[in-house]
Parts: structure tokens; sequence; C-alpha cells
């Protein structure tokens, strides 16, 4: 597992050095420093395209559901989970996983949207510790309404310019990137 004291660099590994032998020691001093693995030029390249991407493809899909359908992507996520549902029914918990949202912002989000008609929450009757949300009707028409659009969008943001090798290495990859995020020692 990574070390996750501070560290602090030497004279011996300015801060624009990425040379792969650079030292680092950590913070007050004496322990043995583990050295630092800088990325590489390609690992570099691509790393910079990835965070360009994750920043700039939610804000895109963002303003097309605003715009189309007056929604933020976050409860179009919340309306897709709860649709592919049994009973069109998930624990709050399990909709958080979901939408990769922490439970307080799904919470304010479904507080939002049961104004609007689009789910109902209500406690667990099998386990009194968790609510439940459910879609309903009026939530399954405004995801029917959406839908188009944003599946517009998606297929012109992303698979229109990639071959269908290339959808395959993404969806690879993006599983074995998400997996890792989701680890504990990335918690």
């Amino acid at each position: 597992m990574a070390n996750n004291r501070p560290v602090k660099r030497t004279r011996s590994a300015p801060a624009g050095d990425r040379s792969p032998g650079a030292q680092a020691e950590p913070a007050g001093g004496s322990e043995a420093a583990e050295p630092i693995r800088w990325l590489s030029e390609e690992e570099l390249h691509a790393w910079m395209a990835l965070a360009g991407m994750v920043a700039k493809l939610p804000a895109a899909l963002d303003r097309q559901l605003q715009r189309d359908a007056g929604l933020t992507h976050f409860e179009y996520q919340v309306l897709v989970g709860l649709s592919r549902a049994p009973e069109r029914t998930l624990r709050m918990s399990e909709l958080a996983n979901f939408t990769g949202g922490q439970l307080p912002r799904l919470s304010q989000v479904a507080t939002r949207m049961e104004r609007r008609g689009w789910l109902t929450r209500r406690p667990d009757p099998t386990d009194g510790r968790y609510t439940l949300a459910s879609l309903t009707d009026e939530g399954t028409a405004k995801l029917e309404v959406s839908a188009p659009g944003h599946v517009a969008a998606v297929r012109g943001l992303i698979f229109d310019s990639l071959s269908p090798t290339q959808v395959r290495q993404m969806t690879q990859i993006a599983q074995r990137i998400a997996q890792t995020a989701g680890s504990d020692e990335f918690r």
C-alpha cells in the first residue's frame, strides 16, 4: 500500500525533474525515502488527455441535458439507475453507488426530484435502517423524453469518432481504472 506521509523534495530532485531516479524524503526527515515514480513522457501525455476528457465530458453532457431536458447529468443518472432496477426501486446507498455520488448529495437531489414527482422514498420494510427510492410513472416519462437527446449527445461526443476496436479498448481501460479508483488503497 502506498505511503500516505507528506513528501519533501530534496535538492537533488528539483520541482521540474521527472527523472526515474529522482528521490524524495518524507517530511520530518530521517526515515528512508521511496523513489518517486515520475510519469514517462508517454504516460504524461496520456494522463493529460484523460484529465482533459474527465473535465470536459461531464460538462458537455450536463449542458445538453440542462438545455434539452431541464435535468442535470446526475439527475439523469438517478432516473437511469432506478429505471434499470427491479420494480424500479433501489436502496439509496445502492443508487449512490450507481451514480458515483455521495449519499448526502444524492439525498439533496432526491428531495428535489421527489418535489417534481419523479421519485418517491420510503423506509425499507426489510431493514428500517435503509431508505428505498422508487421511480414514479412521471419519472419514467421524464427519462423517456430525455433519453433520445442524451443518447445522441453521447454518440456524437464519444462513439461516432471511435472504431469498434477502440470502443472495446475504452471499455476495458475504463473498467480497470474504475476498479482501481474504487479500491481500498484510494478511498
